[in-house]
């Protein structure tokens, strides 16, 4: 019977000017970035806990701090391989995962498949093997009035098979 793992993450970053809007690893042409120590990037932040979580492993912060002077800017996919890293040195893999991003604006579905391409490849699994959606705060509360953008994503972990 395989062993199996589920995690769940979730992240918000507040929207600024001057910074670069960069959400499941893909670039978004926006006027406004995510405010954070590293890129910002919500969801795979959101995807990292989750993956971390599921293996009881504590949480991005744990691994990358915000007080670490080497971790300022950094490329979140690049985050994402090592925690992936950590996945594979006990024996798991990601079977699947699915999130949601929550925004007022900019418009996510047509950067969807993007960035479903851009974290298989950091993972190595296929983009049908995660889930993203999108949707709205319908104007409520700071997401809703455009003030930060948010994500929640759920992984399921098994066990690799030793018999390779």
């Amino acid at each position: 019977m395989p062993v199996m793992r589920i995690g769940n993450g979730y992240d918000i970053h507040r929207l600024v000017p001057g910074r670069t809007l960069i959400i499941g690893g893909v670039t978004i042409p926006y006027e406004r970035g995510l405010l954070g120590h590293s890129d910002a990037d919500v969801l795979t932040h959101a995807i990292m806990d989750a993956l971390l979580g599921a293996l009881a492993l504590g949480d991005i912060g744990h691994y990358f701090p915000p007080t670490d002077p080497a971790w300022r800017g950094a490329d979140s996919l690049v985050l994402l391989a090592q925690v992936n890293k950590l996945l594979m040195e006990r024996g798991y893999q990601v079977s699947n995962l699915d999130s949601v991003i929550v925004a007022e604006a900019p418009r996510m579905k047509p950067h969807l498949p993007a960035m479903q391409l851009k974290l298989g490849q950091v993972l190595g699994i296929a983009p049908d093997q995660i889930g993203i959606k999108a949707t709205t705060q319908e104007g409520l509360g700071p997401i809703g009035q455009g003030e930060a953008i948010c994500a929640y994503a759920v992984v399921l972990l098994e066990k690799c098979s030793m018999d390779n």
